[in-house]
């Protein structure tokens, strides 16, 4: 067990959050959520030891262990593949340094050093120490690792793989207390997969920081969201957080409902919620737990989510778009499919490159070595690119006159303004320099583009980077909602199980196309493990 006592924490003049009380206990897992901004991450390092809080203190039981993912690709670049593994056990690799050092004495080995090795090996047995490499080999292994990599320097290995070591760093020697702040970030699917699996199973405590909304709807059993200068825990996963937080926002703006109604719906909605309870192994006493809460358990959230709504302006024909052996020379080769009517399509590759080089061919940005596409008649496509840089750089235009130049139609004050305050961009905060907008900003100002243009197609190249998950939820209804066609790709599971009707497999050639959601083509894939 990890408990956070009176935590309080302030830079300068900001507060960002004071007097925590959480007790974090075995066998669940805890997602922290809050506003970009709002000290995920920075609570993390509280609990991990990494950073003093102002005021208060983390309690840990005298014996318990905490292993933290770390973000830092490049701390253990002088190690090899395994021994950064086996580094996640600070103790453990403690003991072994010091039986080392002792063995390499040779003929100075004294008795004194003799029982000191024998005390030495004892703690070593009793954590584990005997069986520590074929433990971390079983990790690697599972991540996709082969033993012929085991001993390469990470400072020359390859940063997808290196992301793969530094978790299955954390994860080595069952920790009391697991900390992962962005843990998915850079993992293929499959991995993913593991990851979650691995997770469901884990008996200790996993405290998460995540953008991904499946995964912690996944694995979490309890939400921390900082809000309100606090971190107030729930029960429940990520979309139960949502909903119930968005149900009493409804009911406390209609202050005509009495509150015996409120209490009814409130309960209803619970009940039907509790059903689905994640985690098989505890889902009767969550079930009960959930059924137990009443309104007053749950805060309305305060933060604010964009509106997201893509109209068409005219309705598309029947010819869409026909991609007809397309070919990159080094990426990819007689790529084709067709587009039909109301088809959302996720496009899919190992390689990111692919489906970029493709959307920025298909948009006109780059040409294909051979092969055709045609777009139909009636369509008019917008585009959302991954880099979106050539927007903004040397721009020296406010953020209501750098969205005019996309408004053709209406161009006055008002209106440009009324759709920043759709995106979140009110008062002042639409007259500062385009230029010097954050990355997530800067998405949210093409989104608004994309809108005003009221296209019937739209492509989309990850168009979740640097968004929090606020605007990952508004825009994932908005591509929900849209009534025309959309091309994209993202690693946000949430979007493409809830948009796309259809998947396409691109590597070096086309390799799967199907009418088939998200979710049904990795079930496939996990039959196949």
């Amino acid at each position: 067990m990890i408990q956070a006592v009176n935590v309080s924490l302030q830079f300068g003049g900001q507060v960002l959050f004071q007097d925590v009380n959480l007790k974090f206990t075995k066998g669940n897992c805890y997602g922290i959520i809050g506003a970009n901004g709002a000290g995920k991450s920075t609570f993390l390092r509280i609990l991990s030891g990494e950073l003093d809080a102002n005021k208060g203190e983390i309690a840990l039981d005298k014996r318990a262990r905490i292993s933290v993912l770390t973000q830092n690709q490049n701390a253990y670049d002088a190690q090899t593949v395994i021994d950064t593994v086996l580094s996640g056990h600070t103790k453990l690799a403690q003991i072994q340094a010091e039986m080392d050092a002792l063995y390499a004495k040779g003929d100075a080995f004294s008795d004194a050093d003799g029982i000191k090795v024998s005390e030495l090996q004892e703690e070593f047995a009793e954590l584990g120490g005997w069986e520590a490499d074929s433990q971390a080999a079983s990790l690697l292994n599972s991540l996709g690792i082969p033993e012929s990599d085991f001993y390469i320097i990470m400072g020359e290995y390859d940063t997808k793989k290196k992301v793969k070591v530094l978790l299955a760093r954390a994860l080595f020697g069952n920790p009391d207390v697991l900390i992962l702040d962005e843990p998915t970030n850079n993992l293929d699917i499959k991995t993913v997969m593991w990851l979650e699996d691995f997770l469901l199973d884990f008996e200790n405590t996993v405290i998460i920081v995540s953008h991904n909304r499946h995964f912690l709807n996944k694995v979490c059993t309890h939400i921390c969201d900082i809000d309100y200068k606090k971190i107030n825990m729930f029960l429940g996963n990520y979309d139960f957080w949502y909903e119930t937080s968005q149900l009493i926002l409804r009911q406390k703006k209609d202050a005509n409902k009495k509150a015996e109604t409120r209490a009814k719906e409130l309960k209803e909605f619970i009940q039907r919620f509790s059903a689905n309870a994640a985690r098989s192994k505890q889902a009767t006493s969550r079930k009960k737990e959930l059924e137990k809460l009443t309104i007053e358990d749950i805060r309305p959230s305060t933060r604010r989510y964009p509106y997201v709504d893509f109209k068409p302006e005219r309705e598309a024909g029947r010819d869409i778009l026909t991609v007809d052996g397309l070919t990159k020379k080094g990426l990819f080769k007689d790529v084709s499919f067709t587009l039909n009517k109301d088809d959302k399509i996720a496009f899919l590759s190992d390689n990111t490159r692919v489906i970029t080089t493709l959307f920025n061919i298909l948009m006109g940005e780059e040409k294909a070595d051979s092969g055709t596409f045609k777009w139909g008649a009636t369509i008019t496509a917008s585009y959302l690119p991954e880099d979106n840089s050539k927007y903004f750089k040397g721009v020296n235009l406010s953020i209501a006159d750098w969205l005019k130049q996309f408004s053709p139609k209406d161009q006055t004050e008002s209106f440009i303004r009324g759709w920043l305050g759709r995106m979140l961009f009110s008062g002042e905060e639409a007259d500062k320099k385009a230029s010097v907008l954050s990355g997530g900003e800067k998405v949210r100002c093409m989104l608004a583009k994309m809108m005003l243009t009221g296209a019937n197609a739209l492509v989309m190249d990850e168009p979740t980077n640097h968004l929090d998950l606020e605007s990952i939820t508004a825009l994932n209804k908005g591509m929900t909602n849209f009534k025309g066609n959309i091309l994209f790709t993202t690693h946000d599971h949430e979007i493409i199980n809830t948009v796309a009707n259809r998947i396409i497999i691109i590597n070096d050639t086309k390799e799967f196309d199907k009418e088939i959601t998200y979710n049904d083509y990795l079930e496939t894939i996990r039959k196949k493990k």
